[in-house]
């Protein structure tokens, strides 16, 4: 059994003792002190929280104890239930809600859940306040609710449709276009929230050939859950039998999107966000991006093409969302297929995702994969050295940057060098001795020949 308590949150398996796993006690816990930590920060007010979760087979019994605990502290608690991550984020701003909680793993297989957590702006909360919350948690001194000042619980199992009527409103979304494309579509959600809910879009968007598969939300997922290259075989074989214009794959909390070509081949998690952004920054010309240390080239290329400035952030939702509002970024998001739209939210959101991108690709013309190709072709290559406990990781990767000083470094997340239009970036583990290199280059040859300096590198220095 596994349960690990981080800043955003805390997640784990269910089952087990309580502290080995996700366990209703822990449940309790952790939402009591989300809970505490809203009453803190919001003395004299009523409070009020949205809570949604995704299908995993756990979601039913882990809501039913958050919502519980949440309304012992007197917090009145809108249930979205079964819902996507976005959708919770869009609803805590809209219907002026002081938090959110969604219960979701994201990409971890079905014995998992977690509890993340958002603030009064619908964003995950801070380093600061999520180290708060632990302490908390920790003390366990909570004080609930005599009788009359319990909270409320109410049910909202309708907001997808207040988030999909803002994403058709949007100016990068053109209804019209869409529908005289013709598309055929097929959708592949791994039986979780984007079963039902990426084909209400698609429906609303005006795709009128859906074809199915693994779109029932029953939390039995149909392969691993993370929308890699290596799960989506049988979305891309859906798409070659049916001939269809374009495969979608999203995560169980839908956040992260995956495309499929025409022709059956990956359109490139990486480059989900880049094709998206092209389309935006299209309304908006010299418009500023941003993505994380380790996503593709191609959007500053993109964004340079396009008279704007790119900009990149340590890795993680929450370093992303920051920089993009200190450069004030037109869109942004990670290479894993998370866009972040501003104008929408600042959140990674798979539907508007599927929405500009079928727009853009009507106005484009022609076959997805034509679309792909039109994009500069770089590839990344993704690797790790493991290392012995008593080798100090920063030391070593601190000899890595001097060694390559007279290129160009960043040293914002681990180590990354420039080498024009190549890069490498080498990130420690935080549990274990264990530095992860990713590398690109237009070349799959030269982006494994890449990592694999590094790595010679490293064991030199570490053998001096």
């Amino acid at each position: 059994m596994t349960l690990i308590k981080s800043i955003s949150g805390i997640r784990g398996t269910i089952g087990g003792k309580p502290g080995d796993g996700l366990s209703p006690l822990d449940i309790v816990k952790f939402a009591s002190a989300y809970g505490c930590w809203l009453i803190t920060s919001n003395p004299g007010k009523k409070l009020k929280v949205i809570i949604g979760r995704d299908a995993r087979l756990s979601g039913e019994m882990v809501n039913n104890i958050v919502c519980g605990t949440l309304v012992g502290l007197g917090i009145d608690v809108i249930d979205l239930g079964l819902s996507t991550t976005p959708t919770v984020e869009v609803a805590v701003t809209d219907l002026q809600a002081n938090g959110g909680i969604i219960l979701t793993a994201s990409h971890n297989p079905k014995q998992w859940n977690a509890l993340k957590l958002l603030n009064e702006k619908g964003e995950f909360i801070s380093d600061n306040e999520g180290k708060y919350i632990l302490e908390l948690a920790e003390k366990e001194e909570f004080v609930y609710s005599e009788v009359n000042k319990l909270g409320t619980y109410s049910q909202n199992p309708n907001y997808i449709i207040s988030h999909i009527t803002k994403i058709l409103s949007l100016p990068y979304v053109d209804i019209d276009a869409i529908k005289e494309a013709n598309f055929s579509v097929v959708v592949d959600a791994v039986n979780s929230s984007g079963g039902f809910v990426i084909p209400m879009l698609l429906e609303a968007l005006g795709v009128t050939k859906i074809h199915k598969i693994h779109c029932e939300p029953t939390g039995h997922f149909a392969h691993n859950p993370e929308p890699l290259p290596e799960h989506l075989r049988d979305l891309s074989e859906a798409v070659v039998k049916t001939k269809s214009d374009l495969g979608i794959s999203v995560d169980p909390d839908v956040d992260r999107l995956a495309l499929v070509c025409e022709d059956g081949e990956m359109f490139g998690e990486e480059y989900t966000l880049v094709a998206v952004a092209d389309a935006v920054l299209k309304h908006h010309k010299g418009g500023n991006t941003v993505s994380n240390l380790s996503s593709t080239r191609a959007l500053r290329d993109v964004t340079e093409r396009s008279g704007g400035s790119y900009s990149a952030s340590a890795v993680g939702e929450v370093n992303v969302v920051t920089m993009m509002k200190s450069t004030n970024a037109i869109i942004g998001g990670e290479g894993n297929g998370g866009v972040i739209l501003p104008e929408l939210h600042y959140g990674r959101d798979a539907l508007v995702g599927v929405a500009i991108f079928l727009t853009h690709l009507a106005k484009f013309g022609k076959t997805t994969s034509m679309l792909r190709k039109s994009y500069p072709n770089y590839h990344i290559s993704k690797n790790k050295i493991e290392l012995t406990p008593e080798i100090n990781v920063d030391k070593v990767l601190s000899s890595v940057k001097d060694k390559y000083a007279k290129q160009p470094v960043n040293t914002v997340d681990g180590v990354k060098i420039e080498f024009d239009k190549e890069w490498v970036h080498l990130r420690k583990s935080n549990t274990e001795p264990i530095i992860r290199i990713y590398s690109e280059s237009e070349s799959v040859t030269t982006a494994d020949a890449l990592a694999k300096k590094i790595i010679e590198d490293i064991k030199e220095i570490i053998k001096n």
